[in-house]
């Protein structure tokens, strides 16, 4: 298992092939197998690597509760697919001044699995307790690119890879907005106090390699 060398174009190429279809390194929430991940890339991936780019942006945002998040740190070998050569084992042992912002991982006692245990519990609990009314809204965004030359597939597939509980994508297409250039206009469907508008512009407009800005053009509660 693993994902290689996370320092490298190609380590990075692997993490972003396996977060294609998936929000976190494990599970439905993020957890210590995110954070373990997160801590081995030095900086944040491009947008190239658009999915890998979307997990990193998520994960950043729970910087300030890292070491809440559920679960135990394993060794990075242990998460992501299987068959690819792992080296950070080797080479952590090199690094001494790096700093433990989350404590050990040495042991993964069974005091430590039980809590792991009840935390899934419980939060599959919550999800199986659907509400009797859930709000929700259609928005259609308007993402404006850079200019003409900008990739507005590339620029479409890395909008529709943000992944969001309470988040579900609609239609698309392009419209002419002068000079050649094209707005990509796609609409959307969200759960309310899920998602908002402020969390959808700051991850879209995190691809800035093709994204001058995001507009809201309208707004319907359903």
């Amino acid at each position: 298992m693993g994902f290689g060398d996370l320092k490298t174009p190609g380590g990075l190429k692997v993490l972003n092939d396996f977060l294609a279809d998936k929000s976190y390194i494990e599970g439905w929430v993020p957890s210590q197998a995110d954070v373990a991940v997160f801590d081995a890339i030095p900086s944040a991936p491009s947008t190239v690597q658009c999915h890998a780019l979307r997990w990193y942006n998520h994960i950043k945002s729970f910087q300030n509760q890292k070491g809440s998040l559920p679960g135990v740190k394993k060794p990075l070998g242990q998460y992501g697919p299987s068959g690819v050569a792992d080296n950070t084992a080797a080479d952590s042992k090199d690094d001494d001044d790096d700093m433990d912002l989350f404590g050990s991982d040495d042991e993964e006692d069974a005091e430590a699995e039980r809590l792991k245990e009840e935390r899934i519990a419980a939060y599959a609990a919550k999800k199986s307790k659907k509400p009797t009314l859930i709000a929700k809204s259609s928005i259609l965004l308007d993402v404006k690119p850079w200019d003409d030359e900008t990739d507005m597939a590339k620029l479409e597939e890395c909008v529709r890879s943000i992944s969001m509980d309470g988040l579900l994508w609609g239609q698309s297409k392009l419209v002419p907005v002068g000079y050649g250039i094209k707005k990509l206009q796609i609409g959307c469907v969200v759960e309310d106090d899920k998602v908002g508008t402020d969390q959808l512009e700051e991850q879209i407009t995190a691809f800035e390699d093709y994204v001058q800005s995001m507009d809201v053009a309208a707004f319907n509660k359903i």
